[in-house]
């Protein structure tokens, strides 16, 4: 598979004192579903914002389809070009995202940046509409939506740019669990028409889900550990280990039950490979 980031001995911290990331070093393939998790706090986003050069790393080199990413290397028209035509951005909260007057709005302003014409911007944002569902917000004042049609809106104010690569802070972030499972799928979609996603997450059943590679950041801000869905997912020790999952404890019918938790949205009847067993397999019972 052909790297299309690569990331190597990147570290940052926020006004040179707060650490956010260390040493971190990836390689991210060409169409590949790549997930990033750890704890809040860990630097999940930070790597997003580096990754779309929002911020720049204080050492370290980050390279995107072979030519390196600075501040400098963006001076150049057709570098920075490269960039922000071929990469997208869905923010974890819609409403950094989301600044123009209604949702036709939000959908033409990125084709139109790049240039296309104003019939080209508008028969994407129309083909995207139509594509996610929601012609009905056409016209519909960005203010008076939904959360749930907020981060369709900035989902569908991405995909009108077509990227080639597809960066999501936190997906499930904020929404419903029907709109969840509809940009879950989406995300499916998506990497199997080619797209290369990149996502943060602390939800390990969106893991079990999409089957991703993955990253693990510690609290320290470096990557602990890189493996397949199923690799990541079946080390309990070391998910305990990275508070990833915890002990929880309850009370039923006179007996203290005590099983392990995560977050959990998806409840797939196949159980598919790395899922983690539910938590009444592993329940353990004491008198009270």
């Amino acid at each position: 598979m052909e790297n299309i980031i690569s990331l190597t001995n990147i570290s940052y911290a926020y006004f040179g004192k707060i650490p956010a990331l260390k040493n971190i070093s990836l390689q991210i393939g060409k169409g590949e579903m790549f997930a990033i998790i750890g704890q809040n706090g860990s630097g999940k986003t930070s790597l997003l914002n580096i990754i779309n050069a929002l911020i720049f790393p204080d050492s370290g080199d980050y390279c995107y389809k072979g030519a390196r990413i600075d501040e400098k290397s963006l001076r150049n028209r057709e570098t920075n070009s490269n960039l922000r035509s071929s990469m997208g951005y869905i923010f974890q909260n819609p409403d950094i995202q989301l600044f123009c007057p209604t949702v036709l709005d939000e959908l033409l302003f990125a084709p139109l940046q790049l240039g296309y014409s104003n019939e080209e911007a508008i028969e994407r944002a129309d083909q995207t509409l139509e594509a996610l569902g929601i012609n009905c917000l056409r016209d519909r004042s960005v203010a008076m939506l939904s959360g749930g049609e907020k981060k369709k809106v900035a989902i569908a104010s991405v995909l009108t740019m077509n990227p080639e690569v597809l960066l999501v802070d936190e997906p499930l972030a904020g929404i419903d669990p029907k709109t969840q499972t509809f940009f879950a799928e989406l995300l499916l979609e998506l990497n199997h028409a080619g797209k290369t996603i990149i996502f943060t997450t602390h939800h390990l059943d969106l893991i079990d889900h999409l089957q991703p590679r993955v990253a693990v950041l510690s609290e320290d801000h470096t990557i602990l550990k890189t493996g397949t869905a199923a690799e990541i997912l079946t080390d309990q020790e070391f998910l305990i280990s990275v508070n990833m999952i915890h002990e929880h404890e309850h009370k039923h019918q006179g007996e203290t039950h005590r099983h392990f938790h995560a977050h959990y949205v998806f409840h797939n009847t196949e159980q598919p490979p790395g899922e983690i067993p539910s938590p009444s397999s592993k329940e353990i019972s004491n008198e009270s």
